[in-house]
């Protein structure tokens, strides 16, 4: 059995399904809204904030511009928190639009693809029909 693991880069497969837009086709809202699912739901972006938050401490221990309670940090920290709910929420709505478009061309394809049965079933009737038509009966002779 396949699964996420076993397929190389299967988390990137569905951007080769046919319903999926292209970048040259998504309006800007939608690629920011992409870019920033992308970079704010990795791990470099988590590391990075640690990275960030740790050197903002150690250089303002006790003599920087932000001496310890750190201040200025909550502040931006607060701010970034503010958005971050907005843009998680902008990309989940982006999440949603693209599952959307995938679920009805997986609909249409099922459609067109029980329209395809009836008419082949159709077809077989019909040369099963013929076949039988074409056989010469047996009747015994007295």
């Amino acid at each position: 059995m396949l699964d996420r693991w076993t397929i190389p880069h299967a988390r990137s497969l569905w951007r080769a399904h046919p319903a999926v837009r292209e970048d040259d086709t998504l309006t800007i809202g939608e690629r920011s809204a992409d870019r920033l699912r992308n970079g704010m739901g990795s791990w470099i972006f988590v590391f990075a904030a640690f990275v960030f938050l740790g050197a903002w401490m150690l250089w303002n221990r006790n003599t920087g511009f932000d001496p310890y309670p750190f201040i200025l940090l909550n502040l931006v920290l607060s701010c970034v928190a503010a958005l971050q709910g907005a843009i998680l929420l902008i990309a989940a709505r982006r999440s949603n639009q693209i599952s959307a478009e995938l679920a009805i061309h997986d609909y249409n394809t099922n459609a067109e693809a029980a329209e395809m049965i009836v008419a082949l079933a159709a077809t077989t009737a019909e040369i099963l029909k013929r076949l039988d038509a074409d056989q010469p009966s047996a009747e015994p002779n007295a």
